[in-house]
């Protein structure tokens, strides 16, 4: 009778609570649709004021729902495994989530947003129409801080990332309005102490680092608070459930133990990434302990060494570092209390975060190996620390050993052609598997090249043809082998040129193999003629490239200074290589720069039988100048040595080839009826 009562009783103050709440927090997917809305009626001020408000409630629900659930959950706190004491405390603390939540932001009910509309907020579209308006409206400081915090989430978006280098060049636009509005406090006060770190500034950096393991360890709570609500049962629907009241218990809270599982791996992982930073926390005590020693405070670089151990137990550059300090000290210390505490309760989901990187002794980072045993002086016996994480391994090593052996990155070998030359090697153009030869092919090969271009490229081929897919100021054309075997066969070009193109690819394929000495296949990725135009009258006071600094096989991120081996990047390329067909042009300078994407560490003017050829990882970020007078032409070149990425194009050339061969039809002047089918 009692329990009945109880439970009659709380009912009774939620339907209360839902008919007396007088909070008035608009929907933010509504304040959303209002700002489009006005957009396409071209009411930018209204565009601003809505997509604000929509900004300001989308942090207010949340942070409402993180405040409530903190409360309410130290409140009525599941003291007991009993069972009615586990329904009375999921009565008493969804009352309290009730009473908390709808005093603040209003019924629960109008805050039920779609998965989609949440999406929208979570890739920041928001501030794709804020930065479009607030230029509209000549707020251009605005407009900068609008646009680069969407592409700190987005950083793959030609577009934005174009309009952010307008900017830049705009009067009254100062460096200090580059902002991401969005950062999250632990991500940005980390990066910001690398980036100090990296310079030496020591002391400053630990400043940050503390400040972002205090963030960490708050943004952890918050992160499981958000695991709380409501969950999606994937593979059943609700009303069909045949299962008991225990079971549906059960159902939710392991969906939710699922979700704070992956608080560890969110954490780590940068907006818009996929993949989390390797070994994200425990680096943080890595970065600290070094820095501590450098600032002269051992006592607190003893804590920091064994408070990574706690992570990684007998790593050995860390335990030599411990073992100096406790000798300089003459005593022991202490792990951070912070951090064995957090150990207790989640050291299962770090171990499942870092298991992919366990068997080199190193962390695996998406893209390249890193090291943290950098820069120890042994005959000196000073501490270890970190240099960054950019000693790099393209992966197609990791494919092609066991993780157990580093591959052994090699370069020197034969050129296998009389007249190729080799112009700089790695060392010379500042940089790793790097390489520039000349002659490769003849002036009259890279004339018949260039007019076969002239007829068989078609603007934005092989970019869902759009003209100018890296810049709105030059005309981007371009063919594949396969589309110009079939004109060669339709007789709309000379066959034999086709069959140059498909000759002079297999020989720069042939000649990066063994430069390089792989030892296994290189294989044909995409095989692409292309031409970048200068488009008259738009050449004056030009600051955009033309195609921007980039990786070939993952997403480049300056500010972070990683590279991220996922999804839209052609993860799976591994070299890379460009062999040009003319010079008579100004700028369209091919340049590698350091992972800041603004460094240039080596320029290669082009000219008729000049190649460059390169691994396509984050340790090679590469780009072009703008192209201001005249046409570049160049045949461009990515290469797999995965066999389950060859080309489909390039596979289907090969039988046409063999066709052709056993027909005789690469004579001069060969009819061909162009009825007849390839």
């Amino acid at each position: 009778m009692d329990v009945n009562f109880k439970i009659y009783g709380f009912l009774t103050c939620i339907l209360q609570a839902l008919l007396l709440s007088s909070a008035t927090l608009e929907p933010f997917d509504l304040l959303h649709d209002n700002g489009v809305e006005a957009f396409y009626k071209g009411d930018y001020g209204n565009v601003v004021r809505y997509m604000e408000s929509a900004l300001k409630s989308f942090s207010e629900v949340r942070q409402t729902r993180i405040r409530c659930r903190l409360k309410c959950s130290d409140q009525h706190r599941f003291d007991s495994f009993l069972t009615d004491k586990i329904f009375e405390v999921i009565l008493y603390r969804g009352h309290c989530l009730n009473q908390c939540i709808e005093g603040k932001i209003g019924a629960q009910s109008m805050h039920k947003i779609s998965e989609d509309a949440i999406q929208d907020f979570n890739r920041r579209n928001p501030y794709n129409y804020l930065q479009l308006a607030y230029r509209k409206l000549g707020q251009l400081d605005k407009a900068a801080s609008a646009a680069h915090t969407y592409f700190q989430a987005n950083p793959e978006h030609v577009e934005m990332g174009e309009d952010l280098e307008q900017y830049k060049a705009q009067k009254g636009v100062k460096e200090e309005d580059f902002i991401d509005r969005e950062s999250r406090p632990h991500q940005k006060a980390f990066f910001a102490g690398v980036k100090l770190y990296d310079k030496g500034n020591y002391e400053e950096s630990v400043t940050l680092f503390e400040e972002a393991l205090t963030e960490y360890y708050r943004a952890d709570v918050e992160c499981r608070a958000l695991c709380e609500g409501p969950q999606h049962f994937e593979e059943q629907k609700h009303v069909l459930y045949k299962y008991n009241l225990y079971e549906l218990i059960s159902d939710h809270y392991t969906q939710v133990l699922h979700c704070q599982h992956e608080c560890v791996r969110d954490l780590a992982t940068r907006p818009g990434r996929l993949s989390p930073v390797e070994n994200y926390l425990p680096l943080h005590y890595d970065y600290l302990q070094f820095a501590y020693f450098q600032a002269g405070r051992n006592e607190e670089a003893l804590e920091c060494a064994l408070t990574y151990l706690l992570f990684h137990e007998g790593e050995e550059f860390m335990t030599e570092n411990m073992e100096y300090y406790r000798e300089v000290l003459g005593h022991d210390g202490q792990p951070h209390k912070e951090a064995e505490q957090y150990l207790r309760r989640h050291k299962q989901e770090l171990d499942l975060l870092l298991i992919g990187s366990s068997n080199l002794g190193v962390p695996y980072i998406e893209g390249h190996y890193w090291s943290s045993s950098g820069g120890r002086e042994d005959d000196n016996r000073i501490p270890s620390g970190t240099d960054g994480w950019m000693d790099y391994v393209p992966i197609s090593a990791k494919r092609n050993v066991t993780m157990s052996v580093l591959h052994e990155l090699r370069e020197g070998g034969p050129l296998l052609y009389e007249n190729v030359r080799l112009v700089q090697n790695s060392d010379t153009l500042n940089g790793s598997q790097r390489v520039l030869f000349d002659d490769v092919i003849s002036e009259d090969e890279c004339s018949e090249l260039k007019h076969l271009a002239h007829t068989v490229t078609a603007a934005g081929d092989g970019y869902k043809g759009k003209m100018s897919p890296h810049t709105p100021n030059e005309k981007f054309e371009g063919a594949t082998v396969l589309k110009t075997l079939k004109y060669g066969y339709e007789g709309r070009v000379p066959l034999k040129s086709a069959r140059l193109f498909y000759d002079v690819s297999e020989k720069a394929r042939q000649i990066i193999e063994s430069y390089f000495m792989l030892n296994s296949t290189l294989h044909f990725s995409y095989t692409h003629l292309v031409c970048r135009t200068a488009i008259s009258g738009q050449q004056d006071h030009r600051n955009d490239l033309s195609h921007p600094i980039h990786a070939d096989n993952c997403l480049l991120d300056p500010e972070a200074n990683e590279c991220w081996k996922e999804p839209p990047a052609y993860t799976y390329r591994d070299y890379s290589a460009l062999l040009y067909l003319n010079g008579d042009f100004d700028g369209g300078e091919f340049i590698f720069t350091e992972m800041d994407a603004k460094t240039v560490t080596a320029s290669v003017k082009p000219r008729c039988g000049r190649m460059v050829g390169f691994s396509s990882g984050g340790e090679n970020p590469h780009g072009v100048r703008a192209v201001t007078r005249g046409q570049r032409c160049a045949v461009a070149l990515w290469f797999t040595l995965d066999p389950l990425y060859r080309e489909l194009e390039r596979l289907q050339s090969d039988e046409v080839i063999q066709a052709l061969d056993s027909q005789h039809m690469w004579d001069h002047g060969q009819h061909i009826n162009p009825k007849d089918e390839l």
